[in-house]
């Protein structure tokens, strides 16, 4: 026989335990799993401009939260903005983000990334498609930011491209196309990688789309190939330049495989959807409590492949070595 006093210690003991193993599931430590949360997180996107490059960037950023659970339709929400190269739709759609208190932000491209670091400093930010964060002043340090910016950099291997350039067309001069502070640096690099081989340098900057075509013209006459790095303003009209270049039997050496499928001759450059998806999987990382922007290295891409245009290489009578083909994307 079980007394009643025997049967209030057992139902005690019961509960505790329930209690216990509740707490248990119910904490789950200090840090969640990425895409763990019950609720559904907000996170806007600002995109500079429409181009290839930028928008697989923009694809390659939804599909990195993807993989680490962030399902949209489930439990995230995208607001996705395009500035169209303007500045005040730029300011217009970071003030849009604050005052919606998204989650996360992801700007796309430099200007993006700076005009909503400059809006708010409480929100993550999470960039690509930016060069160089520090001369952005995005952040103090690539290895530990300290601010409210981190992210992935499309910085180049500007004198493998180089090398490769001179591969196509040997004792070759370069014009260089752009307006951006990060292009910028980058003919810095290509100044110096020429300067050790020997060659000279020119160069030709443009404001907007309407000025390439009157600055390719001008050096056309003076330069054996063209140099273009990873610049908005070129990518978004590549076309444009192609029609200047293709008539003077130029060949265009682009920082990015995307210049490069819209005729470009070569490039060995960056892959914008992989880039594009490391930062959102870093984007996952702050979103599920793991990792805060201030002490996030900026990562960057670790290998590079080649991207040939042979229908761009017939048009202007080029003929590529066949050892450059092995193992590259080849446009036919």
């Amino acid at each position: 026989m079980i007394s009643l006093k025997s049967n209030k210690i057992k139902a005690l003991a019961a509960g505790l335990m329930l209690t216990l193993a509740l707490g248990a599931l119910g904490c789950g430590g200090d840090k969640k799993e990425a895409g763990a949360k019950a609720e559904k997180v907000n996170v806007g996107i600002v995109q500079l401009v429409e181009h290839e490059a930028l928008d697989a960037a923009n694809k390659g950023f939804v599909d990195g939260l993807a993989s680490k659970g962030y399902k949209e339709g489930q439990n995230i929400t995208f607001d996705k903005q395009n500035a169209q190269a303007d500045q005040s739709n730029l300011q217009n759609i970071a003030h849009r983000f604050v005052n919606n208190k998204v989650d996360l932000i992801c700007a796309i491209a430099t200007p993006a990334a700076q005009t909503v670091a400059n809006v708010t400093s409480d929100i993550p930010i999470v960039a690509t498609a930016v060069t160089d964060y520090k001369t952005a002043k995005l952040v103090k340090d690539d290895a530990k930011p300290g601010t409210n910016v981190t992210g992935t950099t499309d910085m180049n291997p500007v004198a493998e491209q180089l090398d490769l350039l001179l591969k196509l067309v040997p004792n070759a001069k370069t014009i260089y196309c752009s307006s951006e502070v990060n292009s910028q640096l980058q003919v810095e690099l290509l100044k110096k990688a020429a300067a050790a081989k020997g060659i000279t340098v020119k160069e030709a900057t443009v404001s907007t789309v309407n000025d390439i075509q009157q600055a390719a013209r001008s050096l056309a006459g003076d330069v054996q190939a063209v140099y273009v790095p990873t610049d908005n303003v070129l990518a978004s009209a590549i076309p444009t330049l192609i029609s200047v270049t293709e008539e003077a039997k130029l060949p265009v050496i682009c920082a990015e495989g995307g210049m490069v499928r819209a005729g470009g001759l070569a490039t060995l450059g960056v892959d914008y959807y992989k880039l594009g998806f490391q930062t959102g999987v870093m984007a996952a990382d702050i979103l599920s409590g793991k990792a805060k922007p201030a002490d996030m290295a900026i990562q960057a891409q670790k290998e590079f492949k080649p991207t040939i245009n042979l229908k761009e290489a017939a048009k202007i009578g080029l003929k590529v070595p066949e050892d450059l083909l092995k193992g590259a994307e080849v446009i036919k």
